[in-house]
């Protein structure tokens, strides 16, 4: 389900990192069944936040089913828990440059 409001991390991310992005990517976008937090289409990743609820039994369960329909499509799917875009906000950001970056070298 589409949700009108972002979580903490998720507002950071977007409005502070991946609104400017260079390259463009969408967020609340929905890729069949699921909803993805960040998509870049260009790139082929998707960027999962994951709060608490990832880290029970269920929670992981889902997310491994969801990551597989995505990998089927060619995506790339990284997660990336909300307590290190509080703790690491700039390696986060490092992190998705050098994935954007080498998503794009290898696609061209």
């Amino acid at each position: 389900m589409l949700r009108k409001n972002m979580a903490k991390g998720e507002k950071h991310l977007w409005y502070d990192f991946l609104r400017t992005y260079p390259v463009r990517f969408l967020r609340q976008k929905v890729l069949g069944k699921y909803i993805a937090d960040f998509y870049c289409a260009e790139a082929k990743l998707v960027i999962e936040l994951d709060g608490s609820g990832h880290y029970t039994e269920e929670g992981k369960q889902h997310d491994e089913e969801r990551t597989a329909f995505l990998e089927e499509y060619g995506l790339t799917v990284i997660r990336i828990p909300n307590t290190e875009i509080h703790k690491n906000f700039r390696g986060v950001c490092e992190y998705i440059d050098y994935l954007v970056e080498q998503s794009l070298s290898q696609l061209r």
